[in-house]
């Protein structure tokens, strides 16, 4: 029997393997070369001007969070109103700063609920992380205008969204800053990396230097030539956050495809929807342009639904708990929307791998858990 899993990435392998091929006949596999021609694809792609290509998209939020509070002066234990339904790095990165988590609740897009967030807003609040869940862009465009309104920085995480657009715009535009995940089942996947993106250059620079250890000058730029430039100077504790050149040469390929890929993704997301419609309950994406990292749907079971597929060598995966659960965020708070997807939320196996006959395969399971 053939096994699903709820993710797996699709590789060009010999079109990757002729980039990275490139970097190491030239004995260059750091940051610099493939990684500058991956931040200039990266930004015609989307229209977004600064493009910076980091080892992870949580390191991406990091720095986010760091930039933005050490230019603006918010002070230790300010506030980022942030969603309980993530992968955990989003709201570690808060806590990375010295600054706290303010829970807000969703709603049925899983997305952050415009309402909840505005009736949290309060004297200590300085930023928002909005994450689209799945690449769903649901509420986006309504919590750039209350972040606008309040004068509040908005943080895009974006770890779902490559490819994702709002009336053909690519995601990340209005924001101060977005973050893209690349690790290796993402859509535009790598053994793992992500891009930051601020929309300022000040704070593009920030987040270079920071991202190579404080030091002023890079290694490829102090390559002349050939002729190696060792000088440089460190002006502040920096980490060792930056990409690399074959990591960077996936990605070129992947970028390539990922229009094509995400179009396939939808037609996928079609077929499920045409399966469970008025049977199941699914999380709907707001339009047909967004990337569909996930289909998920809830079940009042889940572990028997999970047993059911488990039988018949198709695993499923859960997009997410919610990080009120986990100790470092436990809180009293009572979001009610969280706790009610994240006990019912199942991902279907949607990837590049699946045919539609898959997709009937594995709704035929679900109608008959």
């Amino acid at each position: 029997m053939k096994k699903i899993q709820v993710l797996k990435p699709k590789y060009r392998v010999d079109e990757c393997l002729k980039e990275i091929k490139e970097c190491l006949e030239i004995g260059w596999t750091g940051m610099g070369f493939k990684t500058l021609d991956f931040e200039k694809a990266w930004s015609n792609y989307t229209g977004l001007g600064f493009s910076h290509f980091l080892n992870s998209a949580t390191v991406g939020l990091h720095l986010a969070l760091k930039v933005l509070k050490e230019r603006h002066g918010w002070d230790d234990y300010d506030e980022v109103i942030t969603t309980p339904l993530t992968f955990v790095s989003t709201n570690h990165a808060i806590k990375y700063v010295n600054m706290e988590p303010c829970f807000v609740d969703i709603d049925d897009s899983l997305n952050l609920s415009p309402e909840h967030i505005l009736n949290s807003i309060n004297k200590k609040t300085r930023a928002i992380i909005f994450v689209g869940i799945g690449g769903n862009t649901k509420n986006l465009l309504e919590v750039i205008d209350i972040a606008k309104k309040h004068n509040l920085k908005l943080i895009l995480d974006a770890a779902h969204m490559a490819g994702s657009f709002i009336k053909k715009r690519h995601v990340g535009f209005d924001c101060d800053v977005s973050v893209f995940s690349f690790q290796a089942v993402k859509n535009l996947p790598t053994a793992d990396s992500g891009m930051i993106c601020f929309n300022n250059e000040a704070d593009d620079q920030a987040a270079r230097r920071l991202s190579w250890l404080g030091i002023s000058k890079d290694t490829f730029s102090r390559n002349n030539k050939g002729s190696y430039l060792w000088d440089y100077n460190v002006d502040q504790v920096g980490y060792k956050y930056h990409g690399n050149s074959i990591m960077a040469a996936i990605g070129l390929v992947s970028l390539k495809y990922l229009d094509e890929d995400n179009a396939y993704r939808r037609r996928l997301a079609k077929r499920y929807i045409k399966n469970l419609k008025d049977k199941v309950n699914i999380i709907e994406h707001d339009s047909n342009e967004t990337s569909r990292h996930l289909f998920q749907i809830t079940v009042e079971d889940r572990e028997l639904a999970i047993q059911r597929l488990y039988q018949n060598e198709v695993f499923p995966g859960v997009h997410y708990r919610q990080n009120t659960e986990y100790l470092p965020f436990r809180t009293n708070q009572k979001l009610a929307k969280a706790k009610h997807y994240s006990d019912r939320l199942l991902s279907l196996p949607l990837h590049l791998n699946l045919t539609e006959d898959d997709i009937d395969f594995i709704s035929e399971i679900i109608l008959t858990s």
